[in-house]
């Protein structure tokens, strides 16, 4: 059961209007949430985010952060969801023909949930080379509902016969790969590749990065080729990468067990 705009509706009942920025525009941000034990899990970091993001846009609060916790753990009881995922939306809303927002939108809010929770198996991984990320971009640092660049990375991955795809930036530096931030470890030292290079600010991403006194610096293509391990992270997972371009990684299985372990992920 779907809570939008303020209602918990019956499932198939929830309709956006065909107008939606969100739906033509892309016009609007998401984030991805975890559920444990029936509850949301690191909510307030989910919301601060989806704020700052909302301020980039300039999208209007229409909720208080506390009206969309009790619509969180609405829709949480409404599906019975022990462990799973909530999908929180927002777009500007409805607006007329053209790019230029309207001068007092009107957002719309969705929530949505699915019980269970991806594989966190091991990832094979390939340098993207259709696409990039513009770390130049404000859109870099906000989850903003355009995804095309991964989804077109992550389309070339699964024709190359891999998991996912390391996204570079314009620069030909590691940002990300098309769903998750990414850390290495070189010389015992683990690294992820700051904001300014094009890497979304995730809420695992900084978990982990404080867990594993991770420190954060531009990345090569070559510093991956060097890694002893590499670890793919997001609000859902966290993954060992045991191949990148065809070459086998010898470590990062065990430090992705543990960490799951630490945080509650099951393996």
């Amino acid at each position: 059961m779907p809570w939008l705009n303020g209602q918990l509706l019956a499932a198939g009942a929830a309709r956006i209007d065909p107008a939606d920025r969100g739906f033509t525009l892309g016009d609007g941000l998401f984030e991805t949430i975890r559920v444990r034990d029936g509850a949301a899990v690191w909510l307030d970091r989910h919301l601060a985010r989806m704020a700052e993001g909302s301020a980039v846009l300039g999208i209007p609060a229409c909720f208080s952060d506390a009206a969309l916790a009790e619509a969180c753990a609405a829709v949480i009881a409404a599906e019975g969801i022990e462990a799973g995922v909530l999908r929180l939306t927002v777009s500007r809303g409805t607006g007329p023909r053209g790019v230029l927002p309207p001068a007092a939108p009107s957002p719309t809010v969705l929530i949505a949930g699915h019980a269970g929770l991806p594989p966190q198996g091991s990832v094979a991984l390939v340098v993207a080379r259709g696409t990039c990320r513009n770390q130049a971009s404000p859109l870099s640092r906000v989850k903003s509902l355009n995804y095309l660049d991964a989804v077109l990375a992550r389309r070339e991955a699964a024709g190359r016969g891999a998991d996912d795809a390391v996204m570079l930036n314009t620069a030909g530096r590691v940002a990300e790969t098309s769903i998750a931030n990414l850390f290495t470890r070189i010389d015992g030292i683990w690294a992820t590749p700051p904001a300014a290079e094009g890497a979304l600010p995730g809420i695992m991403r900084a978990e982990v990065l404080a867990r594993l006194g991770a420190t954060e610096r531009p990345l090569s293509v070559a510093d991956l080729q060097r890694a002893e391990a590499l670890l793919l992270t997001n609000a859902l997972s966290i993954r060992a990468v045991v191949q990148l371009e065809g070459s086998a990684l010898p470590a990062g299985k065990e430090t992705a067990a543990g960490l799951r372990r630490e945080i509650g992920l099951p393996d």
